[in-house]
């Protein structure tokens, strides 16, 4: 699986989350909520050094990713994270 974050998004989670370079954003399974993936889970998001990643990609110093024990949440869909300037928050979308 691949992980991709658009330009804008990776703006904003600098902003909000007072990320610096070498840090980290962590995508993973969070129990409850509604998922276009797995019903009854959603997307969880937090800022932790990783263990065992399973998938990840760097975006101007940060690096985002999936633990491996989380990749069952997607399916075998990549991520891609795109910034909604309407809401102005990330959106996320999975593709094959």
């Amino acid at each position: 699986m691949n992980i991709f974050v658009s330009d804008d998004a990776a703006e904003w989670y600098k902003q909000e989350m007072l990320l610096k370079d070498g840090d980290f954003v962590r995508f993973f399974a969070r129990y409850g909520g509604c998922s276009t993936v797995q019903q009854g889970f959603s997307l969880g998001i937090s800022n932790e050094k990783p263990l065992n990643i399973g998938a990840k990609t760097n975006k101007d110093g940060i690096t985002y990713y999936i633990e491996e024990k989380d990749l069952w949440y997607f399916d075998d869909h990549d991520l891609r994270v795109e910034y909604n300037s309407e809401a102005e928050e990330p959106e996320y979308h999975y593709s094959n």
